[in-house]
């Protein structure tokens, strides 16, 4: 088991602009291809996964720093932070197990490689290559014009966006078990 930091890719765009399809698109085809994927998505609201009345969210709401649930099919840590500032980054990519890739959809402010989705649909359409030299290719549902030397993918052109990640990324092909 290694301590290094992973392989990781960031997929950025405003609200609507189809970065969880994107993700979950991303995520299908690499488990298809053999890799263990982990993601991470930035909430930019207030949000909860656990349901008024279930035992975790009476655990929570008397005030347990972490819940964790665990059973035969899945495990769940959740940490509230009570007044503290939301962790940075680099400290929940420390979080997760092993992997060969995790995938970031949000933070579209950290200095990763990652990917511009754009769609005609979004909540806001003013580009975000400009201003970013992390951006490293565009996917969009429409002609793109403003692309400059980054390269532009089909929105809904999984394969090739993958290939793409997964050259950047230096992504050797998995064992096979």
């Amino acid at each position: 088991m290694t301590t290094s930091r992973p392989r990781i890719f960031g997929i950025a765009g405003w609200k609507n602009s189809g970065k969880t399809g994107l993700a979950v698109r991303l995520v299908t085809e690499f488990t298809r291809r053999g890799y263990r994927i982990s993601t991470i998505k930035h909430a930019h609201h207030d949000f909860d996964i656990d349901k008024v009345g279930a035992d975790s969210f009476r655990h929570r709401e008397a005030g347990a720093h972490e819940v964790t649930i665990v059973s035969g099919t899945r495990y769940a840590i959740m940490h509230e932070l009570r007044g503290e500032p939301e962790p940075g980054f680099e400290e929940i990519l420390a979080r997760l197990a092993p992997c060969d890739l995790v995938l970031i959809e949000g933070y579209k402010r950290e200095p990763i490689p990652k990917i511009e989705a754009r769609r005609l649909q979004a909540s806001n359409r003013e580009p975000l290559a400009p201003h970013d030299g992390h951006i490293v290719a565009i996917a969009a549902d429409h002609p793109v014009e403003d692309a400059g030397s980054l390269p532009v993918f089909d929105l809904d052109d999984t394969l090739a966006i993958a290939d793409f990640i997964a050259a950047a990324v230096g992504l050797d092909t998995p064992a096979k078990s």
